[in-house]
């Protein structure tokens, strides 16, 4: 069912309503209701974008920080297969003094690690075109 409404229009939008209304076919209601219908749903677009917007920006962050997160992981964990592999090939069973070894291998393990991290480099070639493989060593 239709209802009638009393409009007052601007002079020039009047015109140009019965301009577009002079084509076969149309008329100004036909117009009037679908530059309504059109103007609503942009209308409701924009408050839904409006309550959607913080919650990407959250999860933006958020994923920001996992990959920061997990960049860190794969950097310890790859200069710690390296140092396993290098530094304990073939070590005999641990006495006090290898345990004291270990512990100062630690050490220079986690410091290796905020080095390279505060210094943007990766252990990993493939990680970054162009990007060489660092050339740094944990100590003895």
């Amino acid at each position: 069912m239709k209802t009638r409404h009393n409009l007052y229009l601007e002079r020039e939008i009047g015109d140009a309503l019965t301009a577009m209304a002079a084509a076969p076919g149309t008329n100004k209601s036909k117009i009037a209701t679908e530059a309504i219908a059109a103007y609503m749903a942009r209308r409701a677009q924009r408050e839904i974008d409006a309550l959607i917007k913080p919650r990407f920006d959250r999860l933006s962050r958020n994923i920001g920080h996992l990959q920061r997160d997990l960049g860190v992981l794969i950097e310890a964990f790859g200069l710690f297969v390296r140092h396993q592999l290098i530094l304990s090939a073939g070590a005999p069973d641990p006495g006090p003094a290898v345990l004291a070894l270990g512990h100062q291998q630690f050490e220079a393990f986690i410091g290796q690690l905020g080095r390279q991290l505060a210094a943007g480099k990766s252990a990993f070639a493939f990680e970054e075109a162009g990007e060489e493989e660092s050339d740094t060593e944990i100590p003895a």
